[in-house]
């Protein structure tokens, strides 16, 4: 660092969860930090330490790690006291902090000025299984979001069809809002290690849990007779926020031996599951956008998904798939069906298409540009 240089950090991202644990939100903000990294950037990471194993602060993949003790948790939600303030901390030894939101530590994050550009990525309306607990829970987080929402420079969200039909479009409408989707991998070269007949083979890859409404596809999956048909799950259930449905799909699964519970998928792993699969599903009854729907469609899979703002958008956008009414099994597997029969032009250009509009590099660009706007005030980044 040059004398004329006061900054530890061109970058300080803060998220709830960070890498081991995986979720979508977690990606985005894994992959955000790591590229850059990759590119030069100097990039701190401040999140909370969901594993009492993890240690406090750690290098992973060039990123600096800083993680703050949990006490307890509501639901999906860590408490962690000393979060904010660690937050605060290393922000200011940044040029730029990304805040990635829902996050409850937002608003005390930004009550008093950071004397930093704060551009915060707004991924979805929280929404959790209802109880008294959860609605209590995601009311706090939707005041603690539009305070945040107010006091950052500039907002980041996946599309502008996530923001406009959002319970904060109101304050979204008016930000300084750039749609930037999530930046996805390129998964092509995998082997089809998981296939196992020429039948087809359905896909889903994400966590197991409420929202990504897995009893509807498995009661989709059911009404497809084919013998030689095969339903892939994969994903985390062990150590997800908030509990896991894999009890119900396991149910399923005594009851349809075709169906394959692969557990959570890393790496090359991925690259295999999509190279196994002809279509993907996201039958989600919460969702934002769906980066393995992404990635899939990347690798030529056509994706079938739920009309929801934000998590129907990659469909729409590219035309690679198809979208049906969430909580509909019978539309769930007429889509599928569909798709299946789609030939290989069809896939190709639909993956060119998602590859132009998702692809990591495009995306890491138009963030590396937005924050380089924004903390120019703290100094030219890299």
């Amino acid at each position: 660092m040059s004398s004329k240089d006061s900054h530890e950090y061109d970058l300080c991202v803060a998220v709830n969860y960070y890498s081991p644990y995986v979720s979508g939100l977690t990606e985005v903000a894994r992959v955000l930090a790591e590229g850059l990294a990759g590119r030069g950037w100097r990039v701190a990471v401040v999140a909370v330490r969901h594993d009492p194993a993890l240690p406090l602060r750690e290098s992973r993949n060039g990123v600096d790690v800083y993680r703050s003790p949990v006490v307890a948790s509501i639901g999906r939600g860590p408490v962690s006291p000393g979060f904010a303030s660690l937050v605060r901390r290393v922000a200011r030894r940044s040029r730029v902090v990304n805040l990635h939101l829902p996050m409850l530590e937002g608003a005390l994050i930004t009550a008093l000025p950071l004397r930093v550009p704060v551009v915060t990525t707004y991924h979805i309306d929280l929404w959790l299984p209802p109880t008294l607990v959860t609605r209590a829970a995601m009311a706090a987080v939707r005041v603690s979001s539009r305070v945040t929402l107010r006091r950052s420079d500039a907002v980041v969200v996946n599309s502008d069809d996530q923001a406009q039909y959002s319970e904060l479009w109101s304050i979204l409408r008016s930000s300084q809002r750039s749609a930037i989707p999530a930046p996805c991998l390129d998964r092509r070269g995998g082997e089809a290690a998981y296939r196992e007949t020429g039948g087809p083979h359905i896909g889903f890859l994400g966590r197991i849990v409420p929202d990504k409404g897995l009893d509807y596809l498995v009661a989709a999956f059911a009404e497809i007779p084919d013998p030689e048909a095969r339903l892939l799950v994969g994903g985390d259930y062990l150590t997800v926020a908030g509990g896991s449905v894999i009890d119900r799909i396991r149910a399923a699964a005594e009851r349809d031996p075709r169906i394959r519970i692969l557990g959570l998928l890393r790496g090359r792993q991925i690259n295999d599951f999509y190279a196994s699969i002809d279509a993907f599903a996201l039958p989600s009854v919460a969702e934002s956008f769906g980066i393995a729907q992404a990635e899939a469609m990347m690798c030529g899979i056509p994706s079938v998904t739920t009309d929801l703002p934000g998590g129907r958008y990659p469909v729409l956008a590219t035309g690679m798939g198809k979208v049906v009414q969430p909580r509909d099994p019978a539309g769930l597997r007429v889509a599928l069906l569909d798709v299946l029969g789609w030939d290989a032009d069809t896939r190709r250009e639909g993956a060119k298409r998602a590859l132009e509009e998702f692809g990591v590099d495009g995306c890491l660009d138009r963030y590396a540009a937005l924050f380089q706007v924004h903390g120019a005030r703290a100094g030219a980044l890299m």
